[in-house]
């Protein structure tokens, strides 16, 4: 187990020196710090770290108090750790499953970053699950989807399980194969896209539903979620009126989803598309799902009635999750910091950011965010931050769609993604596969395969010279 501690990281004086030094010439006395360097360097307000390497996304907040950072430790201890069948000597861990994707939260958000779709040759998707649901056609089913999102596969239910624990088989095994797309610039340079094409195969549950719809997931990263929840709504709700009165065909919306705890119908602010309102009921959600642990959240085993092993097998005692590890796990989930911008007086990066703009690509991906004020989260409270995202849903486009609605999303809409820390990508996850499904093996093909109401936007960049391009890059990679 680590603890951060103040030397682990910079402080927020020490980041405007290193913004100082990207301006200073050799051996010249020290100037003033430019105060936009500074702002843009700072992507999560005065969370804010400055750091780099494999653990870049697993720091806490720059502002978070020592007093705070044992919080933070002991949730990243049951984020990090495994779970194991019950019973166990490890009480406090035991209950994993019957069915589970995975044994540990950091198994999919590896190093608390993002996950990939599997390789050729895999044997499990490991970083990377399948939502399962059916159409609703029935009256019930159409009223169930309000505090449900979807209408589970009768069988194996909203997600697919492709592992289990001894004296259980797992649901299945996630098949991914892959078309080319290639995708012309106006220069002549050609961009071989991947289209992929999911199947289940070894089933052990009996088949799927004739009408079963499928959405392939990797895991997002972990970064700054904690001030993507305290954006106020109303800031949500004037970005999509303010997109909507543009008329630049952009015009998102907010989802709205089922708040367990509150028993209301509440905004969406996490998951691809939106589908969860707070960082506890994505937790709690996750580790029932992803975990197949029980919480006073969801008291429920993940089988269907049609899965008799989760009343033969024995569990870790109910709940199997409790309060106060729930507690710990959203702590360190809401304070997980965002690393400083890099790069950002380098010509090139500044170019590209203008281009950024100037394709309309700042339309969803927002930044200038101020928090709200909140004295029981006060790391959190009234920072200015660059998250790169509006957290509305937006239709993507055919080639993006997964044609499977959750809540208010249809079968082609997606939230919009945060870029901040997407440069570290590679350093931190060793891939640098992008998207819902991880089918973009670069950044440019990300953007290429924006459709629907970015389609503008997409095509402005096929026009772009090289060198346009690359800047574009090197904006993205900067972030």
């Amino acid at each position: 187990m680590k603890l951060y501690f103040a030397a682990a990281f910079l402080s927020l004086s020490a980041i405007s020196t290193v913004a100082n030094a990207q301006d200073s010439n050799a051996g010249s006395a020290p100037e003033k710090p430019d105060p936009s360097v500074i702002k843009a360097l700072k992507s999560g307000g005065d969370t804010t770290v400055k750091k780099s390497g494999p653990n870049a996304f697993s720091l806490p907040a720059g502002n978070l108090p020592l007093s705070k950072r044992l919080d933070f430790s002991v949730g990243n201890s049951f984020f990090r750790n495994p779970w194991v069948q019950a019973p166990a000597t490890t009480d406090a861990r035991d209950g994993l499953g019957p069915l589970f994707n995975t044994n540990g939260c950091q198994n999919c958000h590896i190093k608390d970053g993002r996950g990939h779709p599997p390789e050729p040759g895999d044997s499990n998707a490991v970083s990377m699950l399948v939502r399962l649901s059916i159409p609703a056609m029935t009256a019930e089913q159409k009223k169930a989807v309000i505090t449900d999102g979807v209408i589970p596969e009768p069988t194996y239910g909203g997600q697919l399980q492709d592992f289990s624990i001894s004296g259980a088989r797992p649901e299945g095994q996630i098949k991914l194969t892959y078309s080319d797309v290639p995708v012309t610039f106006a220069d002549g340079e050609v961009v071989t896209l991947r289209k992929p094409e999911l199947a289940i195969t070894e089933l052990n549950y009996g088949p799927l539903h004739s009408d079963v719809l499928m959405s392939a997931r990797i895991a997002p990263p972990m970064i700054g979620l904690g001030l993507l929840e305290q954006i106020p709504e109303a800031t949500l709700v004037a970005i999509a009126r303010e997109q909507e009165n543009a008329a630049q065909g952009v015009s998102g919306k907010l989802n709205k989803v089922w708040d367990v705890e509150k028993q209301q119908l509440v905004t969406g602010r996490f998951g691809w598309k939106a589908g969860q309102p707070t960082l506890m009921q994505q937790n709690a959600a996750a580790f029932n799902g992803d975990v197949g642990l029980t919480s006073n959240l969801f008291p429920n085993e993940n089988c269907t009635s049609q899965q008799s092993i989760c009343n033969e097998l024995p569990d870790g005692g109910k709940p199997e999750v409790s309060d106060n590890v729930l507690d710990f796990v959203e702590f360190y989930s809401q304070h997980l910091a965002v690393p400083s911008r890099r790069n950002v007086t380098d010509p090139r990066v500044m170019k590209g950011e203008a281009i950024f703009a100037e394709v309309g690509c700042d339309s969803c991906h927002r930044s200038q965010i101020t928090t709200a004020k909140n004295a029981e989260l006060p790391a959190l409270s009234e920072q200015l931050i660059n998250p790169y995202t509006d957290l509305l849903l937006h239709d993507m486009g055919e080639g993006l769609a997964d044609n499977r609605g959750e809540y208010l999303a249809n079968g082609r809409e997606w939230r919009t993604a945060p870029l901040w820390g997407i440069g570290y990508t590679e350093e931190v996850n060793g891939h640098t596969n992008f998207l819902h499904d991880g089918r973009a093996r670069t950044l440019m093909e990300a953007v290429l395969w924006h459709g629907g109401e970015a389609q503008q936007s997409r095509d402005k960049v096929l026009t772009l010279s090289k060198t346009d391009r690359d800047a574009l890059i090197a904006f993205l990679q900067s972030l």
